[in-house]
């Protein structure tokens, strides 16, 4: 055979198997299965009979109890055993957006319920960490006496002390994290718990305010915090990060206001982000404003929230290598931001490329960037491969999700998973003997992490699977939380989303409503009494909750132009209302359209909403012109 032969047949083989190696599917399914089963791994406090994780058992039974406060549950951030406030609450919020995003897709694949379980877990806990209106506790133990020893959550020794911020020890940073996180988990909760979703938005009113009043870096006051989780962005984004929220679980234009005027002197309109992450939250505010922008929500704002918008585009655009300033990759194409815990950032880009992907095309528009436009469907395929690399796609084809595929980490940094499970051995395991017998065995861990999300390669693709290696093997919470969006999303193919109103949808803003086409009849004559209104109204209850004993109702209210001319000078009296309401303008003693509302067309309506404790207001149309 000649050499020529030869090197072609090599060609067409290397060709072959760079063909199989971009075509090769993922069991998208599995992995998000997987990916949600973590996080009963990480679970603290009393767990519940239906946990499914049966190598782990109850630990951290008198967190609190020291300070006089009941801290029992949340999440261990990682492999150690401390609960960080601060990734503790990022990890709920982006939970809470994917299932707000594609909880329509979880709910397909069977796993709506043990999402929104997880949600609940971190909850719960934030619940009993904000037992004041100005107190917030911020973490339960210390990372240095913590990762002194290594031993099981269900045996630990260490220093359980709990910190926290308040009026005279601020922390802006950690309370505005926590309040997007109860406001995010009140719109997953609206539908299938009411009452629920009302007490965390409760709290998450209460942390905002206290977030804005009193403004300092947490790590200032909780100072143990500052080796592990350290507050490098400040508290400006994660102010405007809660108000974004806030904005979309109540429509309330306060909010709406905030992110208007603080946009530019917070960063939210100057900062161009190449990460986003449990520190630093501007590529999801940027995200979140051009949501509202792209749903025409803006109103007087509309140039600020502009620049928000140019910012994620930006994001987005360095993340497909068509801007100035581009994320780097790995030369397998895994995007790089750091050593230690990388895999953090992939997930997070990943799924706001994911969103962000769905907004274009709902709005049917591609990304504008500097070095060329981009697609809705190439910003999706960027998620994908950034996925598929995680998955096994990748130069040395390993998984780095534990207990997916074959190939995955078998040396997790991670002490429960590392030491013999507590109910097969209760022999004690003492702090520096764990690291003797346990930290420094060569072998497999003997209980699987699995869905475990590795800190995964360095720059040039490389990883090396041992247990002393935390900045590959380690997991963490925020690592997966992101990830359960984007592995929804990718189930479900290509297909195009409206994602600008999600299935779990906030309060409602005043929208133009089509009634349907009302059937032809007959000509009759018309009785000798005066004409009806030609401006309707109809009003229905559509939830209610119990809250503090009392009981909440809110109503949906249609006003309907049934004239064949055009509504304008609407004015709207309202007496015995006794709560807040949205989508309609309060001008003196009356009400009229929204800002971004100056009429309403023939045959079309318009809708608002008021919760109260009370019956139906008295609604009436006092002033009107039909031009």
């Amino acid at each position: 055979m000649g050499s020529k032969s030869t090197i072609s047949i090599l060609l067409l083989l290397l060709l072959l198997g760079l063909a199989q190696f971009a075509v090769s599917g993922h069991d998208y399914k599995q992995a998000l299965s997987k990916s949600i089963l973590f996080f009963e791994a990480q679970r603290s406090g009393h767990l519940p009979p239906n946990q499914r994780v049966s190598w782990r058992s109850h630990s951290g039974l008198n967190d609190g109890k020291s300070s006089g406060v009941d801290l029992v549950g949340g999440y261990y951030d990682a492999g150690d055993n401390v609960k960080f406030g601060l990734p503790m609450a990022f990890t709920v919020t982006t939970m809470c957006w994917s299932i707000i995003e594609y909880g329509g897709q979880l709910e397909s694949n069977g796993e709506l319920g043990n999402a929104i379980d997880a949600v609940k877990w971190g909850t719960d806990y934030f619940i009993k960490a904000h037992p004041e209106p100005n107190v917030l506790y911020g973490e339960v133990g210390d990372g240095k006496s913590d990762h002194y020893c290594w031993q099981r959550p269900e045996e630990m020794t260490t220093d359980r002390r709990a910190y926290k911020i308040d009026r005279n020890n601020p922390g802006s940073d950690l309370a505005g994290e926590t309040a997007a996180a109860m406001t995010a988990a009140s719109i997953v909760f609206r539908r299938s718990d009411p009452s629920y979703s009302a007490e965390l938005l409760r709290h998450a009113h209460q942390l905002f305010e206290f977030a804005d009043k009193y403004r300092g870096k947490y790590d200032s006051s909780i100072t143990v915090a500052q080796k592990y989780y350290r507050s490098v962005s400040g508290y400006n984004d994660e102010l405007l990060w809660a108000a974004v929220w806030l904005y979309q679980a109540t429509n309330d234009k306060y909010y709406l206001d905030y992110l208007g005027k603080n946009g530019d002197s917070m960063g939210g309109t100057g900062w161009s982000m190449t990460e986003f992450g449990w520190d630093v939250k501007y590529a999801g505010v940027q995200t979140l404003v051009a949501k509202v922008l792209m749903q025409g929500k803006a109103g007087e704002h509309t140039a600020v929230f502009e620049r928000y918008q140019q910012k994620a585009e930006q994001y987005m655009c360095s993340l497909l290598g068509k801007s100035t300033k581009n994320i780097q990759k790995t030369p397998g194409g895994l995007i790089f931001r750091q050593r230690w815990n990388n895999m953090q950032f992939v997930t997070s880009a990943s799924f706001l490329a994911s969103v962000y992907s769905d907004y274009l095309s709902s709005s049917k528009r591609n990304l504008r960037c500097s070095q060329g436009n981009i697609s809705p469907s190439q910003l999706l395929d960027f998620s994908k491969s950034q996925v598929d690399y995680i998955l096994g796609d990748n130069p040395r084809a390993t998984s780095y999700m534990v207990g997916y595929g074959q190939n995955y980490p078998r040396q997790v940094h991670h002490r429960g998973s590392s030491i013999v499970s507590f109910k097969v051995d209760q022999k004690f395991v003492t702090c520096r003997g764990g690291y003797a017998t346990w930290y420094s065995r060569k072998g497999s861990d003997p209980n699987v992490l699995t869905g475990a999300l590795v800190g995964g390669p360095d720059a040039y693709d490389n990883f090396a699977d041992q247990r002393d290696n935390y900045e590959q093997t380690e997991p963490a919470t925020y690592n997966n939380a992101p990830l359960l969006g984007v592995l929804a999303r990718l189930i479900s193919g290509s297909t195009g989303f409206d994602q600008l109103l999600p299935g779990v949808s906030p309060t409602p803003s005043p929208v133009i409503i089509k009634p349907a086409p009302v059937p032809k009849r007959k000509p009759t004559t018309p009785p000798a009494a005066s004409s009806p209104s030609p401006i309707t109204i109809s009003q229905k209850m559509t939830n209610s909750w119990v809250n503090e004993r009392k009981v909440y109702y809110r109503y949906s209210t249609r006003l309907t132009n049934r004239s064949t001319k055009t509504l304008k000078n609407l004015k709207i009296s309202i007496t015995k209302l006794y709560g807040p309401i949205w989508g309609v303008a309060k001008t003196g003693n009356s009400f009229g359209f929204p800002s971004w509302m100056q009429s309403l067309p023939a045959g079309q309506s318009m809708e608002f909403v008021y919760i109260h404790s009370a019956s139906p207001a008295n609604i009436l149309v006092s002033k009107y012109s039909l031009e």
